[in-house]
C-alpha cells in the first residue's frame, strides 16, 4: 500500500484503441486539469508528452497491463498501476448507475477511481529487458502451438471425409511424420498404388517401424480404399489436406527456430538456476514460468500473492449461511496454465509430489483440483527459491519433509515400506 498517495498532485487514465488514444488528467481534488486525444503516431506521442509536461510522470491508470502503449508509457517513466476489465467496468457503473457508456466517461472514471482507491493498487513493475524478451518470445510461442492445434484439427477434420484410414494408422498428428505421410500419400488410392514397400520405407525413415504397430499399421494401410469415397470429395479434401499438411510443415520450421532462441535466452537469464532445475519444468516450462513471473522481486512481496496471480489459490464466498470456494479466474492465464502443466509434470519425477497429488484424489478432489493444491506447493517453494536466488534440492526438500512429518513424505514412506 501507498502510504503518500494524497501527496500526488495529479492522477491521470488512458483509454487506449488501436490507433488513438485518450487521456483524462485529475487534480488532487478530483477536477479534470486536462483532456487529450491522440494518434497512436510518433507525432501522436511528442504531442501526449508535450501536452502531459506541466503534470510530470504522474501516477497513470489503463485497462491493459501489456502491448504498445504500455510500452511507451514505461519508456516516459509513467507510473502505471493496470486495471482489470472487470474492475474498470464496475468502476464505470459506479460511477454512471443508468449504464451510460462513452469514451470521455470510462477514462473519468478510470481516472477518480485511481485517485480515491489507487493506494492499493499494485504498480506494474518494467521488467529488465532480457526478462521482457523471453516473455515475448514465450508467449510468441505459445500463439503458434495454438495455431498449429488449429490447423492440426482442420486437417483431421479434413482427413475424415475422405481418408479415414490415415487418421486411424497414426495417433499424434501435432507431430511432422503424419504431415509428411499425407504429402507423400495424399489420397488412399495413391496409397493403394505406392504398394507395401513403399510404407514399409516410410516408416523405416521416421522411426515408425516397431514391432507393436507395425503389422496393424500395414493392415490399416491395406484396407484404406475398403469404404471408398466419392471422385468429387477425394479431389476437394486432397488440395485441402495437403495444403494444410505444408502449412503444418511450414510452421513447424518457425516453431523449431522460436524455441531455439528461447532456449538460449533462458540460458543466458540470471535466474537460469532458480527455474531451470525445477522438477517437471525444465528447458520446456521453465522459460515459460521465469518470462510470466518476472524478475522484480517486489512483484510477489510473498507466496500468497504469486498464488493468487497464478490462479491456484480459490476465492471464497460467504453470506450468511452460505459458505463455499470457487475457481479464481481473475489471474495471469499464462501462467495458470503453465503452472497446471508444471504440477502435472513433476508427478513423473517427484515422488513426494506424486505422493501429494494421490493424496488430494483420495480425499476426493478431481484431477484439476488435486493439480492446483500441487500448484500451491510448489509455487511456495519455488517463492522462496526465487527470492534467495537459489536452485531446487531434492534432498533437501525431502530432509524439509521429514522433519515436518508432511502428508507427502507419510504418503511417501509407506509407499516405499509397501512390499512388492
Amino acid at each position: 500500500m501507498n502510504n503518500d498517495w494524497t501527496q500526488h498532485p495529479h492522477f491521470a487514465a488512458l483509454d487506449w484503441a488501436s490507433d488513438h488514444h485518450d487521456v483524462l488528467v485529475l487534480d488532487r481534488a478530483g477536477a479534470i486539469v486536462a483532456e487529450l486525444r491522440f494518434a497512436h503516431t510518433a507525432a501522436g506521442w511528442a504531442e501526449f508528452s508535450a501536452q502531459m509536461q506541466p503534470f510530470g510522470p504522474c501516477p497513470l491508470t489503463l485497462e491493459t497491463s501489456s502491448g504498445p502503449a504500455v510500452d511507451q508509457l514505461l519508456q516516459r517513466g509513467y507510473p502505471l498501476y493496470p486495471l482489470a476489465p472487470q474492475a474498470a467496468q464496475a468502476y464505470r457503473s459506479r460511477k454512471a448507475p443508468s449504464g451510460t457508456k462513452t469514451d470521455r466517461h470510462d477514462t473519468w472514471s478510470m481516472a477518480d477511481a485511481l485517485r480515491t482507491d489507487g493506494h492499493a493498487w499494485r504498480p506494474l513493475h518494467p521488467q529488465d529487458e532480457a526478462t521482457a524478451t523471453l516473455r515475448a518470445l514465450c508467449r510468441d510461442e505459445i500463439g503458434l502451438i495454438q495455431q498449429r492445434t488449429l490447423l492440426v484439427n482442420q486437417l483431421q477434420a479434413a482427413l475424415r471425409e475422405y481418408y479415414p484410414a490415415a487418421l486411424a494408422a497414426f495417433d499424434d498428428w501435432t507431430q511432422p511424420f503424419t504431415w509428411a505421410w499425407v504429402q507423400q500419400f495424399p489420397t488412399p488410392q495413391m496409397l493403394q498404388s505406392a504398394g507395401p514397400r513403399k510404407w514399409e520405407k516410410f516408416l523405416h525413415t521416421h522411426k515408425l517401424w516397431r514391432p507393436e504397430t507395425r503389422e496393424e499399421r500395414l493392415a490399416l494401410f491395406a484396407a484404406a480404399t475398403a469404404l471408398p469415397t466419392s471422385p468429387a470429395m477425394v479431389s476437394a479434401k486432397r488440395l485441402l489436406a495437403v495444403s494444410l499438411a505444408k502449412l503444418l510443415t511450414t510452421l513447424q520450421a518457425q516453431f523449431d527456430e522460436y524455441r531455439r532462441q528461447i532456449e538460449a535466452a533462458f540460458r543466458a537469464h540470471p535466474d537460469h538456476d532458480v527455474f531451470g532445475y525445477l522438477p517437471g519444468a525444465k528447458e520446456v516450462l521453465g522459460p515459460r514460468l521465469l518470462a510470466e513471473i518476472g524478475s522484480v522481486r517486489a512483484e510477489y512481496p510473498d507466496a500468497d500473492a504469486l498464488m493468487c496471480q497464478a490462479g491456484v489459490s480459490p476465492v471464497s464466498y460467504q453470506s450468511g449461511k452460505v459458505e463455499r470456494c470457487r475457481l479464481r479466474r481473475a489471474c495471469n492465464k499464462v501462467l495458470r496454465f503453465t503452472v497446471h502443466l508444471w504440477a502435472d509434470g513433476s508427478r513423473k519425477t517427484c515422488p513426494w509430489a506424486q505422493a501429494y497429488y494421490a493424496q488430494k484424489r483420495a480425499e476426493g478432489q478431481g484431477h484439476a483440483s488435486a493439480l492446483r493444491c500441487l500448484g500451491k506447493r510448489w509455487l511456495k517453494i519455488l517463492w522462496r527459491l526465487w527470492q534467495d536466488h537459489q536452485r531446487y534440492d531434492e534432498t533437501h526438500h525431502i530432509q524439509s519433509l521429514e522433519r515436518r512429518g508432511s502428508i507427502s513424505w507419510q504418503a511417501r514412506a509407506v509407499k516405499v515400506a509397501r512390499p512388492v
